[in-house]
């Protein structure tokens, strides 16, 4: 199977976005029939196009050897199984997902690329599939989680906030969890915050000594430790729900354009046979994460 990679025209921000409203499980049923250029189109070409975000370590990024990460994994594995050749569509994110959405599902971009088939590393989440009725949102692939990942010699309980008062602490800028740490409780730890530019980073300023504690995604965390060289064994991820952030995280899938039910079938039918034949979950721990079932 060949592997193309399409990249924009002019780069953009990328902003994580978390899901901190109620999330919803589940296809969204599209009301309309099948536009006709859906999936006949697809299996005509012989391609999938799959849009990935740039810069979004651990699911997708840049390396020498072309875009890797969990997301590039998966969108190998659904063109695979629908007997299908891929073609990345990597873009930088706008500033919100609304925008990403029309960009990369429904429009297309202004300046002349997109829109892909699919996008991957959506939030199936009920507010959010409201606001963009122009898509289909569905699939739900795993379930993120904020985390705080921290060095038990500094801190080496972490019940609440208090603990945390008077150490150096890292997050991502621009992510709804770094806005919870610095916003709790009057902002209480606001003064100790250090914004990174990625999760990825915030995690190695722990390693790194720079800080004593981060608060990022589960994912992110564990990729770093992975790659790790070795992992120091003072360093341990565990839950630490503040306000504002989900307790139980929020569901990851894919959007399509709306009215494409065929092909929101395909991909459904697709992640089906890759989770029933395991290779989901062997995606996950080839790139270091733990497999939570949405």
């Amino acid at each position: 199977m060949t592997e193309a990679a399409e990249k924009p025209s002019s780069p953009g921000r990328r902003q994580l976005v978390l899901g901190l409203l109620p999330l919803l499980a589940g296809v969204g049923a599209a009301q309309a029939q099948e536009e006709p250029d859906g999936l006949a189109r697809i299996r005509a070409n012989g391609t999938l196009k799959v849009a990935l975000y740039n810069a979004f370590s651990p699911f997708s990024a840049q390396s020498p050897q072309g875009m890797q990460g969990l997301d590039v994994s998966l969108a190998q594995a659904l063109a695979r199984a629908m007997g299908l050749q891929l073609a990345l569509l990597p873009f930088d994110g706008d500033e919100n997902m609304n925008d990403d959405l029309r960009n990369m599902v429904w429009k297309g971009h202004y300046l002349g690329y997109g829109p892909a088939d699919v996008m991957l590393h959506v939030p199936v989440d009920k507010y959010f599939m409201q606001q963009n009725k122009q898509a289909l949102i569905f699939a739900p692939y795993m379930r993120e989680q904020v985390v705080l990942v921290r060095d038990t010699r500094r801190l080496p309980v972490a019940a609440g906030a208090a603990d945390l008062q008077g150490l150096p602490l890292a997050a991502e800028r621009g992510t709804g969890a770094a806005s919870a740490l610095i916003g709790h409780d009057n902002r209480l730890l606001s003064a100790q915050v250090h914004l990174y530019a990625d999760g990825v980073k915030a995690v190695q300023a722990v390693l790194q000594g720079e800080a004593a504690a981060a608060y990022v995604t589960r994912a992110q965390a564990e990729s770093v430790l992975f790659q790790a060289q070795s992992k120091p064994p003072s360093v341990e991820i565990s839950e630490f729900p503040l306000t504002g952030v989900p307790a139980q995280g929020w569901l990851v899938g894919m959007a399509i354009k709306a009215r494409q039910e065929a092909l929101g079938q395909a991909l459904q039918q697709a992640l089906n046979s890759l989770r029933g034949s395991g290779e989901l979950l062997a995606l996950f721990k080839q790139h270091g994460l733990t497999f939570t079932a949405p």
